[in-house]
Order: structure tokens, then C-alpha cells, then sequence
């Protein structure tokens, strides 16, 4: 199931005083606003973008389970970016019940693949599985 997709791009540079309200280098609130806004443009309902120490976060309406996207800076390039579903396993539990994300995952996936695809400024586009990061959350060998 592709759940991370890491980019390169100059297009999402950090606010001035932003990386204040994130962990230091952890930037991607201009990524976060343009993905809302492309989302919204394709008829995909987002909720209020928000930090988290790991970057921002943009949650998506949906009934059977909770479902957003995360993002911000990727270390591991000064201008690398990397975005992820949540959730990114195919079966969840609630109250007791095994719910299949792949369907709504897939389509988050879909949507983002397109943005990102059609957009001449961003390269390097790369997915990923959550099986394919090793321990600290970081990308493994592939």
C-alpha cells in the first residue's frame, strides 16, 4: 500500500518563525496549504491544517475511520520534502470491528500522486510503503 511519498522542490520554503512551532528543520506549512488547496480543487474535503513536532498535519473527513495526511521538510535533502497517509496499515480496528483502509488510503494516495505528477516543480518523486522505513521512522534500504 503506498502510504510515503518523498519529493524534492524550492517551492515550500519555511515562514519566517514557523520552525517555532515545529521541532527545528521540520518545516512544511506551505506544503500543507498548497496540498489543502489542491485537494479541495479536486473535490477532496480537508479540515483545518495544524502543527505537530514532527511537521504538519492535515486531516480528512471520513465516517468509517480516521484518515490524514502528514507532512514537512525531509531531512535527508535540503530541499526533500516527504508526505504520509495515516493510516498506513490495510486493516484497522475500531470498537472491536477490522476495517479495510485500502480503498480510502488508495484514493488519498491517488490524489496526491496526480498533484504532485502535474506539477513541474516538484522531482524526485519517489513512494514508499510504511513497511519499507526501518525503526525511527526513517526510509530502510530499497
Amino acid at each position: 500500500m503506498r502510504t510515503h511519498v518523498e519529493f524534492r522542490s524550492n517551492k515550500f520554503p519555511p515562514y519566517e518563525g514557523e520552525e517555532e512551532e515545529v521541532n527545528p528543520k521540520l518545516w512544511g506549512k506551505r506544503l500543507a496549504e498548497y496540498l489543502s488547496e489542491k485537494l479541495r480543487a479536486m473535490g477532496v474535503q480537508t479540515g483545518e491544517i495544524y502543527s505537530e513536532d514532527w511537521g504538519w498535519k492535515i486531516p480528512l473527513p471520513n465516517d468509517a475511520f480516521p484518515i490524514w495526511i502528514g507532512c514537512g521538510h525531509y531531512e535527508e535533502y535540503s530541499d526533500g520534502y516527504l508526505v504520509f497517509i495515516d493510516p498506513s496499515k490495510p486493516i484497522i480496528r475500531k470498537f472491536l470491528k477490522k476495517i479495510d483502509t485500502t480503498a480510502g488510503v488508495a484514493r488519498v494516495a491517488d490524489a496526491l500522486d496526480r498533484i504532485f505528477s502535474s506539477d513541474p516543480d516538484i522531482r524526485a518523486l519517489r513512494w514508499w510503503s510504511d513497511d519499507e522505513k526501518d525503526g525511527d521512522g526513517r526510509r530502510g534500504q530499497v
